[in-house]
This record gives C-alpha cells, sequence and structure tokens, in this order.
C-alpha cells in the first residue's frame, strides 16, 4: 500500500492474476476510505513474457507510482495512465525510494537491483 503526497488517496496492490490491478481510495483526513475504484489495470498484460504481478509499490513527490507488475516496474501517473515499464528479466517483488531519495531499488528472489530516477520519493 501508498499514499498520494497530500495523504488524500490510498493505494493498495491486487495480486491476482485474474485481476491484477492498482486500485484506489479516497483517505479522509481522519482516516475513513471511501471510493473504492481501479487505479489502473494490468490484467491484459499478465503471462510468461511478463513475469510478476502488482505487489510492492511507492509514490514520488510528483504522485507518480513506482508498481512491481507484469514485466518489472510500472510507473503510472497521478490519474493512473501508464507512463512505461522499468523492464526486468524475472518476478520484481518490492520497490523503495532510498539513498538521497532519488535511487529506486527493486527486489526479487533473484536480485536486488538500484536505478537512479530524475524524481524522489516522498520523505526525502
Amino acid at each position: 500500500i501508498a499514499l498520494s503526497p497530500d495523504e488524500s488517496v490510498l493505494y493498495v496492490a491486487n495480486s491476482d492474476p485474474e485481476q491484477a490491478m492498482w486500485v484506489a481510495y479516497d483517505l479522509s483526513p481522519e482516516g475513513t476510505v471511501s471510493g473504492k475504484r481501479v487505479f489502473a489495470d494490468a490484467t491484459a498484460s499478465v503471462g510468461q513474457e511478463n513475469p510478476g504481478l502488482p505487489d510492492g509499490l511507492k509514490v514520488d513527490t510528483e504522485g507518480r507510482l513506482f508498481a512491481t507488475g507484469p514485466g518489472g516496474v510500472w510507473v503510472l501517473d497521478k490519474s493512473g495512465a501508464h507512463l512505461g515499464t522499468i523492464r526486468t528479466d524475472g518476478a520484481t517483488a518490492n520497490v523503495a525510494f532510498g539513498e538521497d531519495g532519488s535511487t529506486l531499488f527493486l527486489t526479487s528472489n533473484q536480485y536486488l537491483a538500484r536505478i537512479n530516477t530524475r524524481t524522489k520519493g516522498l520523505g526525502f
């Protein structure tokens, strides 16, 4: 799960291959969730040529999601549009921004990788 920069949206990954998607909820200042909606749907991309399912996700300061999914790490804008995929050789389980906030770390059963980005993760 992750929060938008203004903490008004809660994002949740759904790892079901029949409904591989990220959903979003409106989040009140008191912490009440409402307004469940499909944020982005990756179900059509699931398959042997694109190993992996929605799992780990992080948000950058501009509200973009960096979310593990079929084929690697999906980059989604704050409206849920798929901007592109950081392709990996296998299923990627988790992502995290680290070091100075502009380094994206990727993990799976087989590797730990890092990629320098032009953005910063939240909290840096």
